[in-house]
């Protein structure tokens, strides 16, 4: 299976089943659209949130949602980038990693329940594992891979090099991507009181 290609019914239905021994809940949705829907019923108002770099996100219309600012949450992304002083900002930006919600996509699932994200910064993945009393994550069902180790070469072959051309295209060719940090999700384990919540979508959305 390349790692652009849809997973069928089969093994989406396989995948979530691994999540779920796991610990982590997952979701199966028809298009972006729905997606965006779901997001907007699983986040209550006035829940603090915030969210990391994702192309998903933006594809499903979720951070036009968000700067746009109709909508009962409170957005902590915003207040950092707003913020001109550069310690003031960094401050802001790990405050964010406690928000009550924090969103975002994975880079591959594994069929056997593994979750990959790979990070320049590493910014996200601190909420992803410990600090967010929630994590959303909405993943195309084409990240869906038939191994962990599939997975970490997905991310190696095939999302590197289309980060690091749509970094290098949007500096002019002045700086480039990297891969800084990885984070592997073996399970969520129940005493730590938090929910992962992984909304599958049947349609190529994000990298």
């Amino acid at each position: 299976m390349g790692f652009d290609t849809l997973a069928n019914a089969e093994t989406i239905g396989a995948t979530m089943e691994a999540l779920k021994e796991r610990g982590i809940s997952s979701e199966l949705l028809q298009t972006g659209g729905e997606a965006l829907e779901r997001l907007r019923s699983l986040i209550p108002a006035g829940a603090t949130l915030s969210t990391g770099a994702s192309l998903t996100l933006k594809e499903i219309g979720f951070e036009g949602l968000l700067m746009s600012g109709t909508h009962p949450w409170k957005n902590l992304k915003a207040e950092y980038l707003a913020e001109k002083d550069p310690a003031v900002q960094t401050r802001l930006r790990r405050q964010s990693t406690l928000a009550d919600y924090y969103l975002g996509s994975v880079h591959a699932v594994a069929r056997t329940g593994e979750i990959v994200i790979a990070s320049m910064s590493g910014s996200q993945l601190a909420p992803y594992a410990y600090s967010a009393s929630n994590v959303i994550w909405v993943v195309g069902a084409q990240k869906i891979t038939d191994s962990l180790e599939d997975g970490l070469r997905r991310v190696r072959e095939y999302i590197f090099p289309h980060e690091d051309k749509r970094m290098r295209e949007a500096s002019s060719g002045k700086m480039g991507s990297m891969i800084g940090k990885f984070l592997i999700i073996e399970r969520e384990p129940a005493f730590m009181n938090r929910k992962i919540t992984l909304l599958f979508v049947r349609q190529t959305i994000g990298d």
